[in-house]
This record gives C-alpha cells, sequence and structure tokens, in this order.
C-alpha cells in the first residue's frame, strides 16, 4: 500500500499550527466562551499559525541558498545621488 508522502516541512507547519489552535482553543475555553466560540478562536488561529510558518520557514530555507550578485538598479535613471 502506497503511503501519502508529504514533505517533512509540510507536516511541521500542520503539526504546529494544529498545536497552536488548540492552545488557542484551550485558553479561550477557559477565559470563558462558550464551545463554539472557542472553536472558531482554535481554527483562526491554526490558519494564521500555517501562513507565519510557512513564511520562517520558507525566509530561512531561502537564506540557506547562496545568493548571486543583484545590481543596484534596473535602470541608468533609477540611481539616486
Amino acid at each position: 500500500m502506497d503511503r501519502l508522502r508529504l514533505p517533512k516541512r509540510t507536516v511541521l507547519v500542520l503539526a504546529l499550527s494544529l498545536l497552536a489552535g488548540a492552545g488557542t482553543g484551550l485558553l479561550s475555553t477557559l477565559a470563558g466562551d462558550g464551545a463554539a466560540r472557542s472553536a472558531l478562536c482554535g481554527f483562526a488561529a491554526v490558519g494564521g499559525a500555517v501562513q507565519v510558518l510557512h513564511l520562517v520557514l520558507v525566509r530561512g530555507h531561502a537564506a540557506d541558498r547562496p545568493r548571486g550578485r543583484r545590481p543596484l538598479c534596473s535602470k541608468a535613471g533609477d540611481r539616486h545621488g
């Protein structure tokens, strides 16, 4: 049987996002909100955490690659100073 193959980075982002959502929902419940509102807070936290973690991990991965030299300006008229 073939397994679903997900990259490790994707699994890490999803697992940490679900953990953040569960924590947010739990804290919302402890603060006195109802079950429905706590679930919505948790789902919103999952969505935000996915975006933030993806951004952080992609930037961290891109920083590992060597960069080529970029020109200081694209046109002669773009120079300031």
